[in-house]
């Protein structure tokens, strides 16, 4: 929760923080964007790599690699997948400790309503200094949301377990989720794609849910999601006419 201060306490509060962290609070250079690092990130991703990589070798993936963030609201997960070759590989499946809302895009600032659609992640969007343990912002609102009007900010993927508009992991799996998306950007990725979604967009899950207002959205979701799922490879997704469209030649209606 956020308490107004005073200028002396703001004052009081930055110079406490400059001094705890010193000559350790740094930009890691990505090659082209400065990856923001503190004490305790450092130290968390420093206690983490060891454990990770060895969990990545062991499905013959390394860390470091290009990452991929897809989440399920109705499940409450958030996978992880890592680039090999061409491919992306499914790491795990990581439950999401709260989020916020019901099935459905997030329309306007202070709306208490989880994000759908499609979001990337660069090192600036980084935040060890997160309230939240540890976090990074998704980016809500992307170019469609803003096409389509709507608001909010401050979205991120963070620790604990409280959420107006976020998704919340918990501190242990923010940690490891940190590390692995930490190490993918020090190494070189330029930005990695999150997309959102209600619930796995299956024809199936879609009829189940034919009588919702959303419908026409979802569709529009379901061909970025079908093109993930037949190829394993992120789909180029650009806005027009406020809809997402895609760069894909594949015959989607086959997909389940």
């Amino acid at each position: 929760m956020y308490y107004p201060c005073r200028h002396s306490e703001i004052v009081t509060i930055i110079l406490t923080i400059l001094l705890t962290l010193g000559p350790t609070s740094i930009f890691a250079d990505t090659g082209t964007t400065q990856l923001s690092t503190n004490v305790k990130s450092l130290n968390i991703v420093s206690k983490n790599t060891p454990r990770v990589a060895q969990e990545l070798q062991t499905k013959g993936l390394l860390l470091g690699n290009p990452v991929f963030i897809r989440i399920f609201k109705i499940s409450r997960t958030l996978q992880v997948w890592v680039q090999k070759n061409e491919n992306f590989i499914l790491f795990k499946n990581y439950p999401i400790c709260n989020y916020s809302g019901y099935p459905g895009p997030k329309l306007s600032e202070g709306d208490r309503q989880s994000p759908e659609g499609f979001y990337t992640v660069s090192s600036e969007q980084m935040n060890p200094w997160s309230e939240h343990h540890l976090s990074f912002n998704i980016g809500y609102p992307n170019d469609y949301d803003r096409a389509n009007k709507r608001t909010g900010s401050a979205i991120m993927i963070h620790g604990g377990c409280t959420s107006q508009g976020c998704y919340a992991m918990g501190d242990h799996r923010m940690e490891e989720i940190y590390t692995i998306v930490n190490s993918a950007l020090k190494n070189g990725q330029m930005f990695l794609n999150v997309h959102i979604f209600p619930f796995e967009l299956t024809t199936e899950n879609l009829h189940a849910y034919r009588h919702s207002p959303w419908l026409y959205f979802w569709n529009n979701l379901k061909i970025g999601y079908d093109t993930f799922e037949l190829t394993k490879k992120v789909p180029k997704i650009t806005i027009k006419n406020g809809q997402y469209t895609f760069n894909t030649d594949l015959q989607l209606s086959s997909s389940k």
